[in-house]
């Protein structure tokens, strides 16, 4: 932690990272939406895109605003418009109130995302930085296994799965509060040129930067798709109906937060560098049997091994980018986060081969994004 700081001010900060593990409830409602309005794949798959497209319009704004209104203030903001789209599923449910609601959503996530990694380095020594920030994908995690069993439990006991929203939606409220009564010093943003649309995105010529940048499409594009995906997965290829099938992303999330978990922990001692590479290397064939085997204990199998190995890709490359240009902070955090966009076009690309060739044809197109990342580990282990 930064001189001063104390574990009062750390926690109210990660336990920011939770609601920014709302947005992986786009997955679980989308098989839920796609169920109840008997939509196609490539219909369903536009919620993820309204939601994810936000990251691709409002990241680099997000980070210039920031210099403006603060990190703290902008992460408050976040949550306000976060809990505003909690509430709109509960007030009507169709198919237009449900893309507004991912839509807001996603404007909500898109914030946090850039303004929550750039505020932790105000309490967190950087040394430490990608420990912490997996610890906080950890806590993201949580969020995300947790939805798909509260709204299945919703679903099942109250016959409204919809409930997912209230719970989530009182959280964020809690979440705020805590962070609005917690006071964060944050160094006075230095005003120059470079904190513009086009200071932003020359960062880009920097090689490492775009590579990274990819790394956060692809990385994010492997993530949402199989949170989307692994529920029709499953009832396409064991025949099992979606309440259980929907535990499939639950033990997804679980793998995610064990291996976060435990990346926060090796990642002090280790080279993100080298544990990125070795995780891609593995991850790859794990996706290949996967799409191989028809049965479901083999597919879950993977499933989780998938979970551990892609937990701390998004941290590692984040922290490396800071790292890289520690005094754009900001204006790296909002491009990195645009990043986040490919969250809504490969689950498109998913949904339009799945419709046409099944979603063992879908699935596969994430080998594409699995092969760039693990190009990109190696070429940063060259850097």
């Amino acid at each position: 932690m930064n001189k001063g700081a104390s574990f009062s001010k750390v926690m109210p900060v990660l336990f920011g990272f939770f609601i920014m593990g709302l947005v992986d409830l786009v997955g679980i409602a989308t098989n839920y939406v796609k169920q109840d309005f008997a939509l196609s794949d490539t219909l369903a798959n536009m919620l993820p895109m309204t939601l994810f497209l936000w990251f691709a319009i409002l990241s680099v704004p997000t980070g210039i605003m920031m210099n403006r209104l603060g990190r703290k203030r902008t992460v408050i903001l976040s949550m306000v418009i976060s809990f505003v789209a909690m509430l709109l599923p509960l007030v009507s449910y169709n198919f237009p109130m449900m893309l507004v609601a991912f839509g807001l959503l996603g404007i909500g996530n898109t914030i946090i995302q850039v303004s929550l990694n750039p505020l932790l380095t105000n309490v967190v020594r950087g040394d430490r930085l990608t420990s912490s920030l997996t610890l906080g994908q950890f806590i993201k995690a949580i969020a995300a296994f947790l939805g798909p069993i509260i709204a299945g439990v919703a679903a099942s006991s109250f016959g409204n799965w919809k409930f997912v929203f209230l719970v989530f939606a009182v959280i964020t409220v809690i979440s705020g509060l805590w962070l609005i009564l917690t006071p964060i010093h944050e160094e006075p943003v230095i005003k120059s040129s470079t904190s513009s649309f086009t200071g932003s995105f020359a960062l880009l010529k920097d090689k490492t930067i775009l590579l990274l940048f990819l790394a956060i499409v692809f990385v994010v594009g492997v993530d949402v798709g199989l949170n989307t995906t692994i529920p029709k997965f499953l009832m396409e290829r064991c025949g099992i109906p979606l309440e259980r099938a929907g535990l499939g992303t639950s033990l997804y999330f679980v793998a995610r937060t064990v291996g976060a978990f435990a990346g926060a922990i090796l990642l002090i001692k280790l080279s993100g560098r080298k544990f990125y590479m070795v995780s891609m290397f593995v991850a790859i064939p794990a996706l290949i049997l996967m799409l191989l085997t028809g049965n479901l204990w083999g597919i879950l199998s993977m499933v989780f091994l998938l979970g551990l190995l892609v937990a701390n890709v998004f941290s590692i490359v984040f922290s490396a980018a800071l790292k890289k240009k520690p005094e754009r902070a900001n204006e790296i955090s909002g491009l990195l986060i645009m990043g986040v966009a490919g969250g809504a076009v490969i689950p498109l690309i998913m949904g339009i081969v799945s419709d046409a060739v099944g979603q063992t044809g879908g699935m596969a197109v994430l080998l594409v994004a699995l092969g760039y990342l693990l190009f990109s580990a190696y070429k940063l282990e060259k850097d």
